[in-house]
């Protein structure tokens, strides 16, 4: 196999336009300051709200810690160009566990939607961005 052969299918990848990369990137910093701000800091500095929430849940405050840890990663790595893909695909699967938690532990299935929408919004990011997927994929690989 060619140096050329080896590096095609990374470079074969197809990268968003300027609109769409605009786009993309309007929508990762502003879901980055909620994940931030309205998500992961509340949960972190221990808001009466979040606290609440995790006592219904049922599984200690660690996992109010470990989930607003989640969350402040992945809303950094939004930030990142190198980690956006990843960073989304993190993101969408904790918004589906959002959705699922609201749903069956917390009893209130009217909240799950929004979590869906926006582990939808990820999945697009990350598509996207799969060539960052795709880097950080063959960085670990060595």
């Amino acid at each position: 196999m060619t140096a050329i052969a080896a590096t095609a299918p990374f470079s074969a990848v197809r990268r968003p336009g300027k609109k769409t990369n605009i786009a993309l990137w309007t929508v990762q910093i502003v879901l980055a300051l909620f994940f931030i701000i309205a998500s992961g800091a509340p949960k972190l500095l221990g808001a009466d709200a979040a606290v609440e929430s995790f006592d219904t849940i049922g599984w200690g405050q660690w996992f109010r810690y470990f989930t607003g840890v989640v969350e402040l990663a992945g809303a950094i790595g939004l930030l990142v160009p190198r980690l956006t893909g990843p960073a989304a695909v993190g993101l969408a699967i904790t918004t589906v566990c959002a959705a699922l938690t609201q749903i069956f532990l917390l009893g209130a299935p009217a909240l799950a939607p929004f979590p869906l929408v926006l582990a939808v919004v990820f999945v697009w990011i990350a598509w996207q961005r799969r060539d960052s997927i795709t880097a950080v994929r063959e960085l670990l690989a060595r």
